[in-house]
């Protein structure tokens, strides 16, 4: 049996490094705000909606 070797393998992997400005950015920062951007997009949707029922 091959070995394919382009697939990463776990013990290849390292964990995020904290002191990394870029890694922080992209894994911390970028899925915060995209979570409160759904938010409050989703927040004045249902506002317009309401407002337009009335």
């Amino acid at each position: 049996m091959q070995i394919p070797t382009d697939v990463p393998k776990p013990h290849n992997n390292s964990p995020i490094d904290p002191s990394s400005p870029i890694e922080l950015i992209v894994f911390i920062v970028l899925p915060i705000l995209l979570i409160v951007t759904y938010i409050i997009v989703r927040k004045r949707r249902r506002d317009k909606r309401n407002k337009d029922k009335d």
